[in-house]
């Protein structure tokens, strides 16, 4: 649960570099969130078939889509690519599996342009 708090305390910040960790807890527990509120539209009547989210759903989509554009940056970051490299996401399917092959990839060791290494700091 820290790791999502940590993120969403780091509402807009664009700079610096997250963990491999803190960026896959935040989209575990978004995925959670999601699918839980799912369930609660559904069962309130809020939940909309022809499009696929209810009202509590795009609420919440709409509360944590500046953190979650901070934090896919800031992973970028960690891995040494700059963060206009999340424009991959607008290419279909393909844009999509480079972006998750990007965040699953390790740090790049050591100080890089964005910063020390978050692995090093938090030892």
């Amino acid at each position: 649960m820290n790791w999502y708090l940590d993120v969403l305390k780091k509402y807009a910040v664009f700079s610096g570099r997250a963990r491999r960790k803190e960026y896959w807890f935040f989209a575990l527990f978004n995925i959670i969130a999601s699918i839980i509120l799912a369930f609660v539209d559904a069962m309130f009547g809020t939940f909309d078939p022809t499009t696929g989210v209810g009202t509590l759903g795009i609420i919440y989509s709409l509360a944590v889509l500046l953190p979650a554009i901070g934090v896919c940056i800031r992973r970028l970051h960690d891995t040494g690519r700059k963060g206009w490299w999340l424009l991959l996401a607008l290419i279909p399917l393909i844009g999509a599996i480079v972006l998750i092959i990007f965040f699953v990839q390790d740090s790049s060791p050591g100080e890089n342009d964005y910063g020390p290494n978050p692995k090093e700091v938090a030892a």
